[in-house]
């Protein structure tokens, strides 16, 4: 017997009758809620019937045993709204996600053990696993399609087959999602080679492909292992991501119109990724490390059919036609009206409060030994400063991190001498005075590892710190995650330039709200607040020259901005313009 949606040989049926899956990508977790519905009804404008999105574990259990399903976080109020709009829902839950999200989805408290094995069947790992899943699951049984509820299918881990082949670890999932309930279709996804496919798929469990070309290629090796089950692009990568320090990417709409048009004529189904990309609040950008580390940008764009703002691009319009002319209907759906956005104009940050005059306010310190990681003191994200007397006198000495992840400001006796990066990990010559002196080190963790055999990614001074091949010992740690930018002394900014970390203030009146775009030419690295709103990072090195500020964090009178710089500004002022620039 079917379920209400299901598979007849190389067909998916809903109720009863042939469907074609057009869907699209949109991360809830990268969207404030106030835009949820908008970015919806676009899809469905779009001619698309099905919207899919990932689910991060880190989001949902920030730290061990704590919860979170509100804002950002309300994946039920998400799904409902998209069941209530007549689109179909895909769920692709943890606890692997990858998504250029920090640690791919995955909470880097997991890392406080230094034995646990992630991604496979290791029993620390797992009894983590289930005890998220005790608590997610049953939020998404009642919205199953099986249930009345939109969702017509779930993912089993994600893309297994690019990072390992422990099938008992899939079948161990596939059964613990049946055993709390989800009864709709499951299924896996992967690229579209031997290994891949090999390692990542689960017998009698569907199997889907990703790619963003060679459509005939992928599906002629997806039929080699599933030949006769309906054939779906889970991930159709339509655009692409960017890290810090590399050109903006963008793809013709011409040749993702085609690709599109080469899997609808191979009879197959298609998840667009992304359809709109978002934004990487706060600190949730992930990274990659093949032959280096390189860190995501805040934005996540993805030269996407739907801006990171939600406007439509060409790439919309062009993939609207080819979807209106294969099925020979008009889109369930009008576009909404553009979403209105404005230049408020300069904004002068008049206030300052240096970072290591509030470090009390800011943090607890702890004692120990070794410069240990930010994960051995129970912080996931943010910065760390690792403090230390080195005694003297010591004629000139290479002073050496070992090793940082992921970039360090050094600073003896309160003087900034260089900056370490993980992908640049220089020594720093050094000269002890005869009394000794303070040496402190604020490392920053820029994003965990994303994707691939580097994901165990302990974040701040990984083992130590050595003059020439002596290792320090006897640290006082400042664990600073900075997720909010309050409890603050300001003080008036005056004529000489403030070096150093520190935090500038400055208001701005809005008579009306809209969307924005905050300029920050002049400054170096760091990150924004909006009214105690976490935007993102900054950083000089580009592409991305602004950052996105949706109207709806924005308040009628005063608003608020906080800028915490790393290294310095000769003019602490901002600009809030109506135009994105990302390189």
């Amino acid at each position: 017997m079917l379920r209400a949606f299901d598979v007849a040989g190389n067909t998916f049926m809903l109720n009863g009758s042939p469907i074609r899956l057009i869907a699209g990508a949109i991360h809830y977790f990268r969207v404030i809620p106030e835009y949820w519905k908008d970015r919806l009804l676009k899809l469905k404008a779009g001619g698309f019937n099905t919207v899919e999105t990932y689910v991060p574990w880190n989001l949902h259990e920030p730290e061990e045993g704590q919860f979170n399903f509100e804002g950002l976080a309300d994946i039920v109020r998400f799904i409902e709204t998209a069941g209530e709009l007549g689109l179909h829902v895909i769920v692709r839950p943890s606890p692997y996600i990858c998504a250029e999200w920090e640690f791919g989805g995955l909470p880097g408290w997991l890392l406080a053990n230094s034995d646990i094995r992630l991604r496979c069947m290791d029993q620390a790992f797992l009894d983590k696993v289930d005890a998220y899943y005790d608590v997610l699951l049953p939020k998404l049984k009642p919205l199953q399609c099986t249930n009345g509820g939109p969702i017509i299918a779930m993912q089993i881990e994600n893309e297994y087959g690019s990072y390992g082949n422990d099938t008992d670890y899939l079948t161990y999932l596939q059964k613990g999602m049946e055993s709390r309930g989800i009864d709709v279709l499951l299924f896996t996804s992967d690229g579209p080679e031997d290994s891949m496919l090999q390692g990542g798929t689960v017998p009698g469990v569907l199997a889907t492909v990703n790619f963003g070309s060679r459509a005939e290629e992928s599906f002629d090796k997806l039929r080699e292992y599933q030949p006769d089950m309906p054939l779906m692009c889970m991930e159709y990568w339509n655009g692409w991501f960017d890290h810090w320090r590399e050109e903006h990417h963008v793809r013709g709409a011409q040749d993702v119109s085609q690709v599109l048009q080469d899997m609808l004529d191979q009879n197959a189904s298609v998840n667009f990724y992304m359809f709109h990309g978002g934004t990487n609040f706060g600190y949730y950008n992930g990274a990659n490390h093949s032959h280096e580390y390189e860190p995501t940008i805040t934005s996540y764009d993805y030269d996407s059919p739907l801006s990171e703002d939600g406007e439509p691009t060409e790439k919309f319009y062009a993939i609207r036609d080819v979807i209106r002319t294969f099925t020979g209907q008009e889109p369930a759906c009008e576009l909404p009206e553009p979403l209105p956005k404005r230049s408020y104009g300069e904004v002068r940050l008049s206030e300052k409060a240096s970072l290591f005059g509030h470090l009390e306010q800011l943090s607890e310190p702890v004692k120990r030994t070794c410069p240990d990681p930010m994960e051995k003191l129970g912080q996931s994200l943010g910065f760390i400063l690792y403090t230390t007397h080195v005694s003297g006198p010591r004629p000139e000495m290479e002073l050496t991190i070992q090793d940082v992840h992921d970039r360090a400001l050094v600073f003896l006796d309160g003087a900034y001498i260089g900056v370490v990066e993980r992908w640049n990990p220089k020594s720093i010559p050094v000269r002890i005075p005869a009394g000794g002196a303070k040496l402190e080190i604020l490392v920053e963790n820029m994003g965990r590892v994303n994707y691939g055999p580097y994901l165990k990614d302990y974040k701040g001074i990984t083992e130590g710190v050595r003059l020439n091949n002596q290792f320090l010992f006897g640290w006082t740690v400042y664990p600073l995650p900075l997720s909010k930018a309050d409890a603050l002394n300001y003080e008036p900014v005056t004529a000489e330039s403030q070096n150093g970390p520190t935090f500038y203030r400055g208001t701005f009146e809005a008579q009306e709200t809209a969307d924005t775009f905050i300029r920050l030419d002049g400054w170096v690295k760091g990150n924004v607040y909006i009214n105690g709103f976490h935007l993102g990072r900054y950083w000089e090195a580009g592409p991305q020259k602004t950052l996105y500020i949706p109207g709806p964090l924005l308040r009628q009178g005063v608003n608020e901005i906080v800028v915490f710089e790393l290294h310095q500004t000769a003019d602490p002022k901002v600009s809030l313009v109506d135009k994105p620039d990302l390189g």
